[in-house]
């Protein structure tokens, strides 16, 4: 999978919302499948991925 040049973060929080709501997984898990639809390995690599943007401006 490859990283899109910006995620498009309304998309996040509104895809784990659903995956939360509708298919009974937690917060976490469901962050998790969120980011992977966006081409991230997991939650945790997308917000670092979003917070290097944001600190260097930097697309790692």
């Amino acid at each position: 999978m490859s990283t899109p040049s910006i995620p498009d973060i309304e998309a996040f929080e509104e895809r784990a919302a659903i995956i939360e709501y509708d298919g009974g997984l937690t917060r976490k898990q469901a962050e998790d499948l969120a980011a992977q639809a966006q081409g991230f390995r997991d939650a945790v690599n997308y917000w670092q991925w979003l917070a290097d943007y944001v600190l260097g401006k930097q697309i790692t």
